[in-house]
């Protein structure tokens, strides 16, 4: 249960915003009632093409009726970008509440020593015993590792393309959208409109990222030329294979297939988009990620671990640590702690390490992303 807790906070804290994705339990597409047609046109704005889908209400109606935040947010975006209120009202007035979503994220914040506020509590969250090895079987399986090999041989001329572009090896751009979504196998069952709507005004800790993201999803899907009612995703309000945030999409996705569209639903975009990721993010060509470390002392280690570490060699030598085997290691490093059941096991994190974890800020995450592209650059 801790290591879902951690994940799921993770998650609503990220960073590229894409962030690892715990997916409830698949269930059946909500019935969405068929859209008022537009009774006069839509403003058209400068700086955004004519926003897609033919909505028009005067006032909102069903889940979001009469929610004075929501009126507020229609206001702010007619006002920032032209939107049309007639047309804003009747997209919002299609949105359903998740529900499910909610209970689920106030069990988990409570779990988590987190109040309706926000704050955490002061009991210190550590890595348990084995958590390592219970979080890595979940990505090391045959079913990930001959899924990336096939997903590698069918989009070999892609991937070469964009590590020829961006710098970035394609087994690690394979390992996330392994990790993230099963090579597009799962790419989430809610509407991403429902899902930033109910974040946005039901979940009050969150309430300010999710609105963002929900302004951002509503930019993206008129420069799209998507109906916004129409993308799903994750039950945050990620998509696509690569499981981006709307932030993330506006600064990152990439037209890779060079259709004229940014499709991260789309296998091509979304190699693109996840290489031009790591590379704006700071990812070192050639250079390494991992390197296994040794202890040369058997006395507890005197000094912290952890994505928020940072350290020299000779810092890390005097403290008793040593790399075990020959590594470029003259960048300050992050010292790494493994969990498994019989034994402790350390690794010193390169800059491109921490690369990863913009994408998800979980050392876990990170090194399961690490094991999974090694195996399958082996196997291919």
């Amino acid at each position: 249960m801790r290591i879902k807790v951690v994940l799921l906070m993770l998650l609503l804290t990220g960073c590229a915003s894409q962030t690892q994705q715990v997916e409830p339990p698949k269930t059946a597409k909500p019935q969405v009632k068929q859209p008022v047609l537009i009774q006069k046109p839509v403003t058209q704005i400068p700086s955004l093409p004519m926003p897609t889908g033919r909505y028009y209400a005067q006032q909102v109606t069903g889940d979001y009726a009469r929610y004075t935040e929501l009126a507020k947010f229609i206001d702010s975006i007619h006002q920032k970008y032209g939107i049309s209120p007639e047309y804003l009202k009747g997209l919002f007035s299609q949105a359903k509440r998740k529900n499910w979503t909610l209970d689920y994220l106030r069990k988990s914040d409570a779990d988590a020593g987190l109040t309706p506020g926000g704050t955490v509590s002061p009991l210190p969250v550590k890595p348990s015993k084995g958590s390592w090895t219970r979080y890595r079987s979940k990505f090391l399986g045959e079913r990930h590792v001959n899924g990336g090999v096939a997903f590698a041989r069918k989009y070999q001329n892609t991937l070469q393309k964009a590590t020829q572009t961006y710098g970035v090896p394609s087994e690690y751009i394979i390992g996330i959208l392994g990790v993230e979504t099963s090579y597009g196998g799962f790419v989430g069952n809610h509407r991403i409109l429902d899902a930033l709507t109910t974040l946005a005004f039901d979940y009050p800790r969150r309430a300010d990222y999710f609105r963002g993201e929900l302004e951002n999803f509503l930019v993206m899907t008129a420069r799209e030329r998507m109906d916004p009612a129409k993308p799903v995703g994750s039950f945050a309000g990620a998509m696509g294979l690569g499981q981006f945030m709307p932030s993330s999409f506006l600064n990152w996705a990439v037209d890779f297939n060079g259709d004229g569209k940014k499709d991260l639903w789309n296998p091509e975009d979304a190699i693109g988009s996840v290489a031009n990721y790591f590379a704006q993010h700071g990812w070192q060509p050639g250079k390494p990620v991992v390197t296994r470390a040794k202890l040369k002392t058997n006395q507890p280690l005197n000094i912290e671990f952890g994505l928020k570490t940072r350290y020299l060699l000779p810092e890390l030598n005097k403290a008793g640590v040593y790399p075990a085997e020959p590594c470029a290691c003259n960048d300050p490093l992050n010292l790494l702690l493994l969990r498994h059941e019989s034994h402790d096991e350390y690794r010193l994190g390169h800059p491109n390490f921490y690369v990863i974890t913009r994408y998800n800020q979980s050392t876990h995450y990170a090194m399961a992303i690490h094991e999974l592209a090694q195996t399958i650059k082996r196997a291919i």
